[in-house]
């Protein structure tokens, strides 16, 4: 019994020596999946993820548009919203499974990072096709939140201009992948290894999309 249990431990170990590299590689593949470039690792990107800014430019095959870098650096930053629960709008508070949240979704979804990571099968997303009046933005992305209390009527606009986003404009695909990537990021950090992510989206966008 002993012997044959020891032949059985012998086959399952790899008679090749472990390759740390491609361990480690494989690691930060889960860990930044984004500082990959044609499954090289991309040590601006890696800096910058890690908080060092970047500013060398150097030619290399990859998907960038004006504003990449600030996206990153935005789904990065904590937010300092909370969650405040409204019992007396709520149904069945006290025995329900479900929870409805309401505000920007971007800070949302930096909340439930800390809660949820790895632990969502499903993600649906219906975002903005970027046909035009659907996409109501600012130029900067990082007042997210005072950008949804605005843009719902629950803030006074204090002399800061919403705007379509109309195809005549030299950053009409910009503004949009600006407003998607920090969302989509923080996303699938909520996914579980199987979990997946389902998205609405027309030919519009649907290259970028798939980039990103």
């Amino acid at each position: 019994m002993m012997k044959e249990r020891n032949n059985q431990l012998l086959e399952e170990v790899s008679s090749s020596s472990l390759n740390i590299t491609e361990q480690n590689i494989e690691k930060m593949k889960d860990l930044f999946p984004e500082v990959l470039t044609e499954e090289k690792i991309d040590f601006d990107k890696l800096r910058l993820v890690l908080g060092d800014e970047v500013e060398t430019e150097s030619e290399r095959y990859s998907f960038n548009w004006n504003g990449k870098k600030k996206t990153i650096q935005l789904a990065q930053q904590p937010t300092v919203a909370t969650l405040k629960p409204n019992k007396s709008k709520s149904k069945n508070w006290d025995e329900t499974k479900n929870l409805y949240i309401e505000g920007d979704n971007l800070e949302v979804l930096k909340i439930l990072q800390k809660s949820y990571a790895n632990k969502v099968k499903l993600i649906y997303l219906d975002p903005p096709y970027n046909t035009g009046s659907d996409f109501v933005y600012k130029d900067s992305f990082s007042d997210s939140l005072d950008n949804y209390l605005e843009s719902t009527g629950q803030s006074n606009e204090a002399g800061k201009k919403l705007a379509t986003n109309l195809e005549t404009s030299g950053r009409y695909h910009t503004d949009w992948l600006n407003m998607m990537y920090p969302r989509l990021k923080l996303a699938r950090n909520l996914l579980t290894k199987d979990g997946v992510i389902f998205i609405s989206i027309d030919d519009n966008e649907q290259g970028n999309l798939r980039k990103i």
